[in-house]
């Protein structure tokens, strides 16, 4: 692995700690000869997945400067690498200052379709990126909650199947007025956002454009430090259409599948409590 890392980034490793491991794959802090530090997350062959979460970290900033991503330093099949960020603690500033780069990130430079041009991935699980110019909600009910409820569906009921169901064939009706697609993050829940030196940092990404609700309600999913102080920067600088925060389940239900595909049982309740409130939105 130093040799690899030596290559990819054109000077020698001095010194790898191993951090642990999260999903497939293993993470690792080096120390490099010209004296940088950096992040390192390996597997034996993570097939495109880091390939896509690079082209995803690249995508997003071209959005524009002062995008929240760090630069992508290197990546291949079985390596990406990335500066080493020093945590901090959120603070109030870097949470106002998150809320008007998301809402930047968002806005700027939109793409013309919804999807990306790489095969999509979340957490280790592949993601239909497809690229597709039609309306947003039957391409995240095509490409999002079907796929997501076929791998789930042996932790739910058959009643629970139909209630994700029921959201799909009204998705039109539930989703709001229409959006124009956004460049967005895709799994921006707050073990996705790095606080470092005064300013909040997007890693790990889902990335492709989707509706930038999305990334608002995976905030709000497990708890994001400050998001108050966030989306009030979010709303001055790019106000959401109205009614958004009723449409949160909806876009919940998606990133909850997935979560119950990984992790079994214990996510029916909220899949079914997500649906159950998407529907609710929209009565």
């Amino acid at each position: 692995m130093r040799e690899r890392i030596g290559r990819l980034l054109g000077t020698r490793v001095e010194n790898l700690d191993d951090l642990g491991s999260s999903h497939s794959w293993t993470l690792h802090r080096a120390s490099l000869a010209d004296g940088r530090e950096v992040f390192v997350k390996a597997a034996p062959d993570q097939a495109g997945v880091f390939a896509a979460e690079a082209a995803g970290l690249r995508w997003l900033a071209e959005a524009g400067p002062g995008t929240p991503v760090p630069e992508v330093l290197g990546a291949d099949d079985l390596l990406l690498v990335l500066p080493w960020l020093p945590s901090a603690p959120a603070g109030a500033e870097a949470a106002e200052r998150l809320g008007r780069e998301l809402a930047a990130l968002h806005t700027g430079a939109r793409p013309e379709a919804y999807g990306a041009p790489w095969e999509g991935f979340i957490a280790d699980l592949p993601l239909d990126n497809t690229l597709d110019d039609r309306d947003w909600p039957r391409w995240y009910a095509e490409r999002r909650l079907e796929p997501f409820l076929r791998r789930a569906a042996r932790h739910l009921s058959a009643d629970d199947v139909r209630l994700v169901e029921r959201v799909m064939a009204d998705i039109e009706r539930l989703a709001g007025p229409p959006e124009p697609p956004s460049r967005i993050h895709g799994d921006l829940w707050s073990g996705n956002i790095m606080w470092s030196d005064g300013r909040a940092l997007l890693i790990d990404p889902a990335a492709h454009a989707g509706h930038r609700e999305t990334d608002l309600a995976m905030m709000a999913l497990f708890g994001t430090p400050l998001l108050d102080r966030v989306l009030s920067a979010y709303d001055e600088a790019a106000p959401p259409a109205d009614g958004w925060r009723a449409r949160i389940p909806l876009h919940q239900l998606h990133p909850l599948l997935v979560h119950l595909a990984l992790f079994g049982g214990s996510y029916r309740s909220p899949v079914v409590e997500a649906a159950r409130g998407a529907l609710a939105a929209g009565a």
